[in-house]
Formats: structure tokens, sequence, C-alpha cells
């Protein structure tokens, strides 16, 4: 049976805290930009927490990429599964618990994963809400 998504989903809070506060830490080490974090937990199965953030340029964005997938696999045993690195326009990476979406400035922009992925929540610390009337 080959390995999917849901095979590094943890019901340990703890430990999906932990997760995403080592997601975020290290984006902001690397000068990520423009980073928020979506809460997923209820809403979809697919993770509890989605981030996205920018950077400058591919090479930047490959970078981010490569050292957090470093940190992860060092902190949890597991290596995170990664889409996109050679291009790096766009990179995936899926963590289990937390999916991190890198992007080139205007890849991003593209395809706004923010709003296609906004519930109409409340303002959450870290998550840039639609602007309104364009929700």
């Amino acid at each position: 049976m080959p390995a999917s998504a849901n095979a590094y989903r943890s019901s340990d809070a703890d430990s999906v805290a932990a997760l995403h506060k080592l997601v975020l830490d290290s984006l902001d080490d690397d000068q990520a930009a423009d980073t928020i974090s979506i809460p997923l937990a209820g809403k979809s199965s697919i993770a509890d927490h989605m981030v996205i953030a920018s950077g400058r340029s591919t090479r930047q964005v490959a970078s981010m990429a490569q050292k957090l997938a470093e940190k992860i696999k060092g902190e949890t045993g597991r290596s995170p599964r990664i889409e996109g690195l050679p291009t790096a326009d766009w990179v995936l990476i899926d963590a289990g618990d937390v999916i991190v979406h890198l992007f080139r400035p205007e890849v991003r922009s593209f395809y706004n994963l923010e709003r296609m992925w906004s519930f109409g929540d409340a303002p959450v610390p870290g998550v840039t809400p639609p602007a309104p009337g364009n929700a």
C-alpha cells in the first residue's frame, strides 16, 4: 500500500502545534515574505494548517524549501514530500499536518490560494483576511 499524506497526520495537538511553529520559525529565519497561516482543522482532512509564503526569487524559494525540509526531518524523523523544487516558482511541502506553499510573488498572486482557501473566518494572527468586497 503506497504511503499517503495522511500517513504523517498526528492526533497529538502538541506535536501539530510544534510542527506548525517549526515551519513558521524556519520561514521567518529565512526572511520569507508575506507569510500567512490558514487553519484547516475541522474544515479539511488534508492538514490542520496551510502556510503560504513568498520568496524574492526562485533561488530563495528553493533554499527556503530545502532548509525547511531538513528541519522537519531533523525534528520529526520524517521526510516531507516536496514538489516543484526543480523550477522553484511554486514549491509544495507536505509535512502531513502542515502543508506549505512557497511562491515567487507573481506566481502567488496568479494562483491566489489565500482567497481559494479562505473560509470567511474571523482574522487569525498571521493570516491575512481578504479585502472587504473581494471575498
